[in-house]
């Protein structure tokens, strides 16, 4: 596929995304951007929390992680229902119960101003930290396949690469993004089936499930070793509180479902949103398994993040197979990316400066417009920083382990507020929040150095419960 034609390609899909963001953006305010008015359809929200959830790091870590660690990913992924009935029977009744646009309002009224603050600096320094990996990845294949060939530098493409999210969504918000995330959920989701497809028919495949189930790395149950990171009890218990926390205490995921029209809706939303979600999951892993058999088949040196593209787009595949790949890869990332963007600008609007208390609506809606310029800055120049220290792991292995120690603070705050009723010692709140973290990281590297035990995603409830003794150590 020539790099002309990539460009074509992506010039007419922004052209899509910025149509449908001038239909839903007209006489958008403030409650538009931030809520929707309130008026999505459970069903959009729930087939584009699929794209949002998955975002280009599955479309392209989750296949090549396959060939290091078979198909473990899919422990991690049982995890998540469990994860995500919490969310529907415990977290969503609490939201639509105190009519909330930014979920950390809870914290002020739970445990007092520096909690509340706290809470919401947490989420920002997770969701830009996530962003930006997301984002690094997307920007590194497109780099790869088209800007390399006209000469254009790393950082140019990053820029380019906010920019088109920023034009189809500062005036909608996340009313444009239920509709763009449907339709690129459902870009992601044909990408998939049609690489699938090409790659069992070329290697003369009739049966995939008989094929990937006779595989070595189909392997998904590891009870063997306790101290390693694939331990299954690890993996479960890791993906059900990295659902609630990366999903139930992530206003990104969350402003979403609190555009539906009530709670039953949401709580619709979410339980079909589980149910496609693990069945997409296991088609990205039999993909990996697949992939991973044709590179070796073929001879093809590619591994980890470098698999599925250059398969995709330098193999035997043909056409249509290079196309969808890179309508996927695309719609999987901005699907992600541009929900990301929005959730940074209501948190930051909201929870940070308070926009809500001013009294001039004009005067809030340029706080908001000047507060999307501002993050979409700070992405760009987290995505430039991570350039050049990202390590060799799998993209999405760093995540979960970035996630681990930014969002254990608020499974703890979470967890404290929701199961006890006992109250805290506000301002010590910020204190005990930082020093979790660097604790957690402290305990992981002694049980690794001294005992080989390493607790991998586990690092996430460990977090947690460290903020949640700290908060029982500070009660009033």
């Amino acid at each position: 596929m020539q790099p002309l034609h990539i460009l074509l390609l992506i010039a007419a899909y922004f052209g899509v995304l910025i149509f449908i963001s001038y239909i839903t953006g007209k006489k958008a305010d403030n409650a538009t951007f931030f809520k929707a008015n309130n008026s999505s359809p459970w069903y959009l929200v729930a087939f584009g929390m699929i794209g949002a959830s998955l975002s280009g790091v599955t479309f392209i870590s989750v296949p090549g992680w396959v060939e290091a660690d078979s198909m473990s990913y899919m422990q991690m992924v049982l995890g998540y229902v469990v994860g995500y009935a919490v969310i529907g029977l415990v977290l969503l009744p609490l939201y639509y119960k105190l009519n909330l646009t930014s979920i950390y309002t809870y914290l002020e009224d739970r445990f007092g101003r520096y909690s509340y603050k706290t809470g919401a600096s947490f989420f920002l320094l997770s969701r830009t930290i996530g962003a930006a990996f997301r984002l690094f990845l997307v920007a590194n294949v497109l780099q790869l396949l088209l800007f390399d060939e006209f000469g254009v530098p790393f950082w140019v493409t990053v820029t380019i690469t906010i920019l088109l999210i920023w034009l189809y969504t500062f005036r909608g918000g996340i009313k444009t993004i239920v509709w763009t995330d449907t339709l690129q959920t459902l870009f992601m989701l044909i990408a998939v089936g049609v690489c699938i497809y090409t790659i069992s028919d070329e290697m003369n495949i009739s049966n995939i499930f008989s094929y990937v189930g006779d595989s070595e790395l189909s392997k998904t149950f590891f009870f063997e070793d306790y101290k390693a990171g694939s331990y299954f009890w690890k993996q479960f218990f890791s993906g059900a509180f990295i659902a609630i926390v990366m999903t139930g205490l992530d206003q990104d995921m969350m402003q979403k479902n609190l555009t539906c029209r009530n709670l039953k809706d949401a709580q619709k939303n979410m339980f079909w949103f589980t149910i496609v979600l693990v069945i997409v999951n296991f088609f990205f892993l039999a993909l990996g398994v697949l992939l991973t058999d044709y590179a070796q088949r073929n001879g093809i040196d590619a591994h980890k993040d470098q698999l599925f593209p250059i398969i995709a787009t330098k193999g035997t595949l043909g056409l249509a197979t290079a196309i969808f790949f890179l309508l996927g890869l695309i719609a999987a990332a901005y699907s992600s990316a541009d929900s990301a963007l929005t959730s940074l600008t209501t948190s930051f609007s909201i929870d940070i400066l308070e926009v809500e208390k001013r009294n001039s609506k004009e005067e809030q809606e340029k706080i908001r417009k000047k507060i999307h310029v501002l993050f979409s800055f700070i992405l760009i120049l987290t995505i430039l920083i991570f350039k050049y220290i990202i390590a060799n792991d799998s993209v999405i292995a760093n995540i979960f382990k970035a996630a681990g120690y930014t969002y254990g603070p608020l499974l703890g705050l979470y967890a404290f507020g929701l199961f006890t009723k006992t109250k805290v010692k506000d301002k010590i709140v910020p204190f005990i929040c930082i020093i979790a973290p660097v604790l957690t990281f402290i305990t992981n590297y002694l049980t690794i150095e001294f005992f080989g035990f390493d607790f991998g995603f586990f690092v996430l409830v460990l977090n947690g419960f460290y903020t949640f003794i700290g908060l029982t150590l500070f009660k009033k």
